[in-house]
């Protein structure tokens, strides 16, 4: 028997295939195509979502777009890699119509518009809201550290600089010993010598003026790190120990899976963002009060509390209390109690717990709330238990 036969390189067809018959109708990048034909690139903020009147012709920032979906699905993140995908995959050349941007042009897409393609992500949300793929029943918060280019050795904080600049000034003085007591015993006949302990103290000055830069920008700004290369990034504790990193906040519905909010962060730690990624998650799924869950690595009362007068029942692993975490709030007598209690804003639902009563949105939680006599001052007393 013989193998199957494949087609002649040579042979000229006469009406060749179209692109378009290599792309199944349930391919991926179709839903792509169209969810990026879909969107209002002006309204998102895109660079040259206009094309301009004169000058060289811009790639159309759908195209960049659609470029850039493919790869996070794909998970190709470098543009020199997403470049070759544009002259070898059909998927790649389906979508941009045969179009192979520079990888500068395309990462400086991604470095452009990165406000843009956040709103893009949030305008998919929409549709998935659509489609009723949310359950919105249960949200789960974490964070995730990202290893970013800068190098430890670019990473500066007021602790370093000192001892930098003190490592300076004395290497600038030793070198100068050396010329003094050179000249004082007339021993210093090289020249060469002398020039390259000259350059190495200009050199030294240099870097001391660059360190005291960095310096006045930490006390300038309030900063506590400087990093040269990704001045967004931190140096974090790791697995691995400290190392420059990204802090990104991700909501996910608990139901579907489904990202419903991100953010990509500074901070050290997770403490004191659990309200604020809650209320991100609540405003764009259009909940009035949400259920959050999250381990005990957002443990902070402060923010914990805030959380639960925003319409947020925070389930925080425990972490400094055994059983339940217990809150003593000043006791306020309110009128209209049924209509508060029903009440999702912020403001009523505060005045309920100041006055021991229980919002209707915080009924079969862990949230009670009772009110106690102590001498002659009444307080609220809420007790949250906490699952870990």
């Amino acid at each position: 028997m013989r193998y199957i036969e494949k087609a002649d390189r040579n042979q000229i067809t006469c009406l060749p295939e179209s692109i378009e018959d290599y792309v199944g109708e349930d391919n991926a990048v179709r839903v792509i195509d169209a969810f990026v034909n879909s969107l209002d690139m002006e309204a998102l903020g895109f660079n040259r979502s206009q094309p301009n009147e004169t000058g060289r012709p811009a790639y159309d920032p759908r195209d960049m777009l659609k470029l850039y979906i493919y790869g996070y699905f794909n998970r190709i993140r470098s543009g020199r890699k997403l470049k070759q995908e544009c002259t070898r995959n059909i998927e790649v050349m389906y979508l941009l119509g045969k179009l192979a941007p520079d990888f500068r042009t395309i990462t400086d897409f991604r470095k452009d518009n990165r406000a843009a393609i956040q709103k893009v992500f949030r305008a998919f949300v929409k549709i998935c809201m659509e489609c009723k793929l949310y359950q919105r029943e249960l949200l789960a918060v974490d964070g995730t550290k990202f290893r970013a280019v800068n190098s430890k050795d670019n990473t500066y904080n007021e602790e370093i600089l000192k001892k930098k600049l003190m490592r300076i000034e004395t290497h600038i003085a030793e070198y100068l010993r050396v010329l003094d007591e050179a000249d004082e015993a007339a021993a210093v006949s090289d020249e060469t010598s002398r020039e390259q302990i000259q350059a190495a103290i200009a050199e030294l000055h240099s870097r001391k003026e660059k360190y005291d830069g960095y310096l006045g920008e930490l006390s300038s700004t309030g900063k506590t790190q400087i990093l040269t290369t990704d001045p967004e990034a931190h140096r974090m504790h790791t697995k691995d120990g400290f190392n420059c990193c990204y802090n990104v906040q991700t909501v996910t519905d608990a139901g579907s899976h489904l990202i419903v909010a991100y953010e990509v962060t500074g901070n050290n730690t997770d403490q004191g963002l659990l309200t604020k990624m809650s209320e991100q998650a609540k405003e764009i799924l259009e909940m009035g009060s949400a259920e959050v869950v999250a381990d005990k690595g957002y443990e902070s009362r402060q923010d914990i509390l805030n959380a639960l007068m925003n319409g947020i029942v925070p389930n925080v692993g425990l972490k400094y209390d055994k059983d339940e975490r217990v809150f003593n709030l000043e006791y306020e007598e309110i009128d209209n109690t049924n209509e508060m209690r029903d009440s999702t804003r912020p403001e009523d639902i505060k005045k309920c717990l100041h006055a021991g009563i229980l919002p209707v949105c915080y009924e079969n939680t862990a949230i009670s709330v009772q009110v106690q006599e102590l001498s002659i001052l009444a307080k609220s007393y809420m007790m949250l238990n906490i699952f870990g």
